[in-house]
């Protein structure tokens, strides 16, 4: 079997520094698919930039909530709908949607979550069955498709850890691929993300996912990049 990579950049949408960061991951690097935030206020730009780009496969980002870690507690930046409220979840996903079609005037090439809010149920459940409904993938729920979280440059509870989004780090990752498909998450912006928790992480993501090292490393491990829309044939 041959090694198969999709790389996908996270929050499409989420602001101008974002999109800017993920286009140019897209255009100069090695990202072939983006997950977007259809709630966000920088959505109708993504959307055009993602017209303009064909090749780059875009999925919805569930966004039900944030969280974050203080003061030895996860607490809540914001929370769309309470998690644990199933008809509500349902509800959201279908509204996140019907609006991701009206803004990129196509259905998702793939479904995941922010802060990977999808891994428990009932929101799990949710989107599985709307994944199982398109014939699209769900990240870390398609037993088929591997999930890389590692490119990250936090700890579960947000502490920094730089070392994880060098690019000698990204190369040891790309090294380290098995067999089949794989999707690398990341969190590439062309500036610090004022207000996120995740913040000067993202450009220093968006250097080393251009960096001539990557992509000459990707060729060397005969590593085939493809998208999501590519892996379905649309």
């Amino acid at each position: 079997m041959s090694r198969i990579l999709v790389v996908n950049a996270d929050d499409f949408g989420l602001s101008s520094g974002v999109n800017r960061g993920v286009v140019r991951a897209h255009d100069e690097g090695i990202v072939t698919s983006t997950s977007a935030m259809v709630r966000r206020d920088a959505i109708e730009e993504a959307a055009a930039l993602a017209r303009e780009r064909p090749t780059l496969s875009v999925g919805l980002h569930v966004d039900l909530s944030e969280w974050v870690y203080r003061d030895g507690e996860w607490v809540p930046l914001y929370e769309v709908v309470i998690a644990e409220d199933e008809a509500a979840v349902e509800a959201e996903v279908a509204a996140q949607l019907a609006r991701f079609v009206s803004l990129f005037g196509r259905q998702p090439t793939h479904l995941d979550s922010h802060q990977h809010h999808h891994l428990n149920d009932p929101v799990r459940s949710v989107v599985v069955e709307v994944g199982r409904r398109l014939g699209v993938p769900v990240r870390a729920c398609t037993p088929a498709i591997e999930y890389r979280g590692d490119f990250y440059g936090q700890s579960g509870r947000g502490d920094p850890v730089p070392a994880a989004i060098t690019v000698d780090a990204l190369l040891r990752l790309l090294a380290s691929l098995g067999e089949g498909v794989t999707e690398l998450g990341c969190h590439p912006a062309s500036v610090p993300e004022e207000g996120s928790s995740y913040s000067s992480e993202r450009p220093v993501e968006l250097e080393a996912l251009c960096d001539r090292r990557v992509k000459a490393a990707v060729e060397d491990e005969g590593i085939e990049l493809r998208s999501f829309g590519s892996l379905s044939g649309g």
